[in-house]
């Protein structure tokens, strides 16, 4: 459900709402850009950025954001499955959708009919979107080769590109537009078997590149990098980089950790998003008193405990009960006892006369202050991306320029 806010938001409704910042989303995808495109590289054709925007557009709502970055000037769009690509071409998005789960058998007229590339992770796979396309009566249907180089989930494995070249001569009706594979641990940089894993995933990438050509296949657009490889390895930009969680506001998590605050610095981002919900309720309890479910938290003073209008069913964490925090007016209040589907319950006796409508902010920014989402999800030993994705379609967000 979207709505746009002209001033400050103000609905009727279960006061739970996220607002996204599009001058912030803006800004990200100007920084990545510019960022990958050094002006000391002189190069021809400036790298292309692909936008990340599956899972709901990491929870910022995919269609809204995809019309936003296209006006932006987003090159491409990546979507997990064709549902997806078809919403965005329904609220109107133009631009060229790459689906990187590619398609279950039965989908491909669907890909076709809305014109978008699936990525091409088994060889079998040719055959069927040939034949869609033949259907349809189309011609140059693009497709990406994904190729798996060392993650060992989809993707053609480099020993079968013979197998891949030699289907894909039988389909004249499509035409290979990309080639791309995903790193696995490009943001792990010790001196161990994972660490050393990028140098051998781009080995092997660029020698199925090789092959490939040397069958006499342009490979098309070759992209490797995600959020991580955006931001420190300039060896995996190739023609095209694709940012997912760096476009809304967040680095990935270095190993070592040191390097964060190097390439937070050195590719500084805008959270995009803020969650936020109003106190439902505040009801003073003494100590020794227990509070929401199995009494998993207990008073050890006499507290000042408000209720939340936001649960796990809206995108809090379960994780968070007992160890997370919101912020009311400028002051921390933990998350006590277990969170619920609908609610949470806050400790807000160190709140100054907290108060029954006050709006608490789980993560994003409040005036000058910033909450960052990446802290809230180490904390409880998660990805920023589970963090944020987990905002469902029933909160409300609020689009502001």
């Amino acid at each position: 459900m979207a709505r746009t806010k002209k001033a400050l938001v103000d609905f009727i409704g279960r006061p739970v709402w996220a607002e996204v910042s599009l001058n912030a989303l803006r800004d990200n995808l100007d920084a990545i850009r510019s960022y990958v495109n050094p002006p000391s590289e002189k190069r021809d054709i400036p790298r292309k950025v692909l936008c990340i925007v599956k899972g709901n557009g990491y929870g910022h709502g995919g269609p809204e954001v995809s019309k936003a970055l296209e006006k932006f000037g987003a090159d491409w769009f990546g979507v997990a499955s064709a549902g997806e690509g078809v919403e965005l071409r329904k609220a109107g998005v133009h631009r060229p959708v790459l689906v990187l789960g590619g398609f279950w058998p039965g989908e491909e007229k669907n890909l076709v009919a809305h014109n978008l590339t699936p990525a091409i992770h088994r060889c079998e796979h040719l055959a069927l979107f040939e034949a869609a396309a033949a259907k349809a009566r189309k011609r140059n249907v693009s497709v990406h080769l994904k190729i798996d180089t060392g993650m060992n989930r989809l993707g053609i494995a480099p020993s079968d590109i013979d197998c891949f070249a030699n289907q894909l001569a039988k389909c004249k009706r499509l035409e290979l537009t990309g080639t791309f594979t995903h790193l696995a641990s490009s943001e792990v940089f010790t001196n161990t078997p994972t660490g050393r894993e990028t140098g051998e995933q781009l080995d092997k990438f660029f020698s199925s590149i090789n092959r490939l050509r040397t069958l006499g296949i342009s490979p098309g657009i070759l992209h490797i990098a995600n959020s991580a490889a955006i931001a420190a390895r300039p060896e995996a930009w190739a023609d095209m980089v694709r940012p997912g969680a760096v476009l809304y506001g967040y680095h990935p998590g270095f190993d070592p950790i040191d390097l964060r605050a190097k390439y937070e610095s050195e590719l500084p981002l805008r959270p995009v998003m803020s969650l936020r919900a109003r106190l439902l309720m505040i009801r003073s309890v003494p100590e020794g008193a227990g509070v929401g479910y199995n009494a998993s938290w207990v008073a050890k003073r006499p507290s000042r405990v408000a209720v939340l209008a936001a649960g796990y069913a809206d995108g809090v964490h379960r994780s968070l009960g007992n160890r997370g925090c919101v912020y009311i007016r400028g002051h921390r209040a933990p998350i006590i006892g277990i969170v619920s589907m609908d609610v949470s319950m806050l400790d807000v006796t160190g709140v100054p006369d907290a108060a029954i409508g006050d709006t608490a902010t789980l993560y994003g920014t409040e005036g000058v202050h910033a909450y960052p989402a990446n802290v809230i999800a180490r904390s409880i030993g998660t990805v920023t991306s589970d963090l944020i994705s987990g905002v469902s379609r029933r909160v409300p967000r609020f689009y502001i320029p």
